[in-house]
């Protein structure tokens, strides 16, 4: 996508921006490369309110991101798609992470601590938090099936839009179609 047509479409929809979930039809023509395949919600769909486990066996819950935009990640430590995708998910929290945005990755099933921190350390993670769905509690319930598979939630909490596989979520594309979101 040019960079030219990336700033069109992104002031646009900046501009005319006028709902939580920004204008489907602006988002759609944001979405190129693995973007196209993120399948935006026609509705706002409610989370459950599952908990979650931190490094050190705290319990966290997705209710702490209330207030921004949130890409949430699902992976394992086995996974390979996981492993590619998680750098650019890092890079994604850099650049855009603060008090209107997050990444937040959940490991799902049986992935200790340990494993996890050899992971980040293997592929230079340095953004991401380790949270953990140990039993697989919260996959479940959101038909979590297969991984990675990344959710974008909007400042309610509520799951807006989905893409299946991992993603280049660093590109052009996907930082346009967040920014849309944040600013939306």
């Amino acid at each position: 996508m040019s960079w030219f047509r990336s700033a069109v479409l992104y002031t646009a929809l900046a501009l005319g921006a006028n709902a939580a979930m920004a204008d489907t039809a602006a988002l759609e023509a944001l979405r190129d490369g693995d973007m196209k395949k993120l399948v935006l919600h026609e509705a706002a769909k409610p989370l459950p309110d599952i908990g979650l486990v931190d490094a050190e066996g705290g319990a966290r819950s997705l209710s702490e991101y209330r207030g921004k935009v949130v890409v949430l990640n699902f992976w394992a430590t086995w996974c390979a798609p996981c492993r590619q995708e998680m750098p650019s998910l890092d890079r994604l929290e850099a650049e855009l992470g603060g008090d209107d945005f997050a990444v937040v990755t959940v490991a799902t099933g049986r992935n200790s601590v340990t494993a996890i921190r050899k992971f980040f350390d293997e592929t230079g993670i340095t953004r991401l938090p380790v949270l953990r769905d140990p039993n697989q509690a919260l996959a479940r319930e959101m038909a979590i099936l297969g991984l990675p598979i990344t959710v974008i939630l909007d400042r309610e909490g509520n799951e807006i839009a989905r893409l299946r596989g991992d993603a280049q979520w660093d590109s052009d594309s996907a930082k346009a179609i967040l920014r849309a979101l944040v600013s939306g």
